[in-house]
Order: C-alpha cells, then sequence, then structure tokens
C-alpha cells in the first residue's frame, strides 16, 4: 500500500470529525468485547444452571483470577504492539507497520507456548495457594488445565485483533467474537447440558470457540494485500522494535498483572468465607463485567485514536480526543451503574437461583457499583497517555494506587472486621483516590508533552 492510500484509509480517525469517528470505532469494539463476556457469562449460566454452585464457583473465583494474571500480562504485551503498530500506520510507514505485525505475532507464539505450559502443570498447586476449598478444586484443576492447553489461541486472537484495530479497523474483530460466541454457546449447550461433561465440557467449548476467533483474524491478516499483511516466510522477531513493543506494552502487562495479584489475594480471603460467598462473587463478577466492558472498549479506542493522530502529528486532535472519551465515557458509566443496580437481583439469578448466595451476591453490588464513575479517569487517561507511548509513570500510579493500596488493606483493614463488606470495599476507595492522583499528573505531563488547547477546526 502506497503512502497516500494509507492516509486516505486513515482519513476517518485523524481528520475527521473526533466525537463521531470516536463513537464509530467505539461501538464495534463494544460489541466485540460484549460478545467476548457473553460467551464467559454463558459458561457462568449453564454451569451454574445445570452443574449447582460448586461447578460456578470452580468455572469463576479463583480459577478466573489465575487465568487473567497469567493471560493478562501478555495481553497487556499485546497493547504495546498496538500503539506501535498505530502510530507507523497514522505516519504512513508501511515497513515499519509490516516489522511490527511479524514481530508481534511471533511474541504472541512464543506467550502461548510457556502459558500452556505453566498452566497445565501449576493450575493445581495455585488453586492450593489460593486455598480453593475441596468441593471445588477438582472441578476448577479441570478446567484450568483444559483451558490452557489452548491458551496459544486465545494469545493469537488477541494481538492479530489488535493489529487490525491499530489500523483502524475495529468492525472484522467484532464479526469474528460474535461467530465466537455463537460457537461457544452451541458447544456450551451441547457439551454440558446434553452430553454431560461437565465442567472440562464448558472448558472445551471456551477454548473450541477461542480457536475459530484466533482463526478468523489470522486469515483476515494472511489474506490482505495491504501493508499488515502476515506472511509466514517473514515470521521473524525485529530485536529493536520487539524492544520499543515492550517498553510501551511492558508496563501494561505488569499493571494487569498487578491487578491480579492484587485480585488473588481478594480471592483467597473470599475463598476462606467458603463456597456461598465464592459463588456470590463468581456471580457478581459476570455482572460487574458489563461495566468493565464498556469501560475497556472505551480504553481501546481512545489509545488506538491518540495513537494514529500522535503518529500523524495531529497534536490538537489529540488531546480533544481524550476530553471527549472522558465525557462520553462517564455518562455512559453512569447510566449503566443505574441500569444494574435496577436490575440487579434479575440479573444474579441468571446465574444461580440460591437465595444465600443472591443476598451476597447483592450487598457486593450495592457496595461498588455506585462508585464506578470514579474509575474512569483511570481508564481513560492512562489509554490516551499510553497511545502517545508513556505508559510507565500511569501504570506506576495505578499499581501503587489501586494494587498496592488493596493488598495493605487486606492486611490491616481485613483482620480488624472479617466479612465480604469490608473486603469489597477496598475497590471503590482504590479507585476514588487513584483517580485523584491520575488526574494530577495527566494534568502536569500533558504540558510538558506539548498538548495544547486544541483549535476550533480541529474540533469540527
Amino acid at each position: 500500500m502506497r503512502k497516500r492510500d494509507l492516509v486516505q484509509n486513515n482519513r476517518g480517525i485523524v481528520e475527521g470529525v473526533i466525537w463521531k469517528q470516536l463513537l464509530i470505532y467505539f461501538f464495534p469494539i463494544l460489541l466485540g468485547t460484549f460478545f467476548q463476556q457473553l460467551y464467559n457469562t454463558v459458561d457462568a449460566v449453564v454451569v451454574g444452571n445445570y452443574l449447582g454452585k460448586e461447578a460456578l464457583a470452580a468455572v469463576g473465583g479463583a480459577t478466573g483470577t489465575i487465568i487473567n494474571l497469567l493471560v493478562g500480562f501478555f495481553v497487556g504485551l499485546s497493547s504495546g504492539a498496538t500503539v506501535v503498530i498505530s502510530q507507523y500506520f497514522g505516519s504512513g510507514d508501511e515497513d515499519g507497520v509490516s516489522r511490527a505485525v511479524h514481530t508481534s505475532i511471533a511474541l504472541s507464539l512464543a506467550g502461548g507456548i510457556f502459558l500452556t505450559f505453566v498452566g497445565i502443570f501449576g493450575a493445581r498447586w495455585a488453586l492450593e495457594m489460593m486455598g480453593t476449598t475441596a468441593d471445588v478444586i477438582g472441578g476448577a484443576t479441570d478446567y484450568m488445565r483444559i483451558y490452557f492447553a489452548g491458551v496459544i489461541m486465545n494469545l493469537l486472537y488477541n494481538m492479530s485483533s489488535g493489529i487490525l484495530r491499530a489500523i483502524g479497523d475495529s468492525r472484522r474483530p467484532m464479526i469474528y467474537l460474535i461467530i465466537c460466541c455463537l460457537v461457544n454457546i452451541v458447544l456450551d449447550i451441547l457439551f454440558v447440558g446434553f452430553m454431560h461433561m461437565g465442567v472440562a465440557g464448558a472448558a472445551i467449548a471456551t477454548i473450541s470457540s477461542q480457536a475459530v476467533s484466533a482463526i478468523l483474524t489470522m486469515r483476515a491478516l494472511m489474506r490482505t494485500e495491504e501493508c499488515y499483511k502476515f506472511v509466514i516466510k517473514k515470521l521473524r522477531v525485529d530485536f529493536p522494535l520487539l524492544g520499543r513493543i515492550l517498553r510501551i506494552g511492558f508496563p501494561a502487562g505488569i499493571q494487569s498483572m498487578m491487578y491480579s495479584i492484587s485480585n488473588l489475594l481478594i480471592q483467597a480471603n473470599i475463598n476462606a468465607l467458603g463456597t456461598d460467598t465464592m459463588a456470590a462473587w463468581t456471580a457478581f463478577g459476570k455482572v460487574d463485567s458489563i461495566i468493565w466492558m464498556v469501560m475497556g472498549a472505551f480504553s481501546v479506542s481512545v489509545t488506538t485514536f491518540v495513537g494514529q493522530n500522535w503518529g500523524a502529528g495531529k497534536v490538537d486532535r489529540v488531546k480533544t480526543s481524550i476530553r471527549t472519551g472522558m465525557v462520553v465515557e462517564l455518562l455512559s458509566t453512569l447510566i449503566m451503574s443505574g441500569v444494574i443496580l435496577l436490575t440487579g437481583q434479575h440479573l444474579i439469578r441468571l446465574f444461580t437461583q440460591d437465595e444465600g448466595v443472591i443476598a451476597i451476591s447483592l450487598m457486593i453490588m450495592h457496595c461498588n457499583v455506585p462508585l464506578y464513575a470514579s474509575f474512569v479517569p483511570i481508564d481513560l487517561l492512562s489509554g490516551g497517555m499510553r497511545g502517545m507511548g508513556n505508559s510507565l509513570a500511569p501504570m506506576l500510579i495505578i499499581c501503587f494506587g489501586v494494587c498496592i493500596f488493596r493488598v495493605v488493606w487486606l492486611f490491616t483493614a481485613v483482620p480488624l472486621n472479617n466479612n465480604i463488606i469490608t473486603i469489597v470495599l477496598s475497590y471503590p476507595i482504590s479507585w476514588i483516590l487513584t483517580s485523584i492522583v491520575m488526574i494530577i499528573y495527566y494534568l502536569h505531563w500533558s504540558k510538558k508533552a506539548g498538548l495544547r488547547t486544541p483549535k476550533a477546526s480541529a474540533a469540527a
């Protein structure tokens, strides 16, 4: 693809009306993420209703926390590739785009092989270290081992879809996730509901659907004739470029790991409260994922939007896109929070009919949901700064303000009053404190980075 063609295809993000283009890019990501969450939710719905609360705890809770810890790190690394590719694409550097694509795919393959061995052989040990109860650990171990046997497909999908989004294509990843979700729903009902394969059936359904999405995204990269085309013979690591990807992506990966480690410790404290609390936490987590889905879509959108405009030298549009994204995400979060609070009990009943589990889930919900909006500055500003290549400072702010704070809370506040509410309060308190610090840092850093008040023409 010629440079002028790159500019023409890229015109919407770097020249179009900012709020319109941001939403046009955002909604396919949101819809795709919705279906990604939906197929995880279907696992919980099918397992919870067919197999009971022990199985529900097995496919969520500690299992989900450990998976997020390991997989989340490599998904964080992929954000570095997305930023680098979006900047190359915004500047019209087709050779840089090609080298970044092949280096990124090589990184995901290496990460997938590593996680396969770690996950399969370390599953039971990790679950035991978290204090997983005896009635849950068998099913949880089976689920994790099967999941990690196919984890390379998860990483390939995340990397390849990140490449597509980096060049402004959020539509195809959305379509592939919809297909993936439908496959997962069908296989869940087949394996768990009709073939009675238990927790193992849910795990097989999940990795099978992830394989479908990975194949579709890789096929898209291999069949295109544009600069982001993937050619097997060109698969190699460009080490200087890998270094640049890691400088941006590694902090995001560490941030994800720190989130997961703090959540892992929280999960261990929840496990000590019994199976009902574990199942309640899992059920609430599925509802909770709705809001994080929306926020995550905004963060990805702003990161790519900022990355392309930063690469194209459109500094005015960078600041405007961050401000616009902040307003839209805040309004969306407030609306979603209200809907969840109004429909909470009905949502929880999708996963379990156990009244004790439902009561605990609602307690957690009423503690967390009203303060979701306090997380918006953390999500949006860190995503925007990552798009400009600054990922280290936001990572440190988040790690100390959110992750380390929660760990300190677990060892200080929880022993004084060991119940689910005390544990859960660590979330909203950490959001508020970290948001304050993030806003202060962004205002200071943006001046040094050369961001200026946008011209009227830039926001038109």
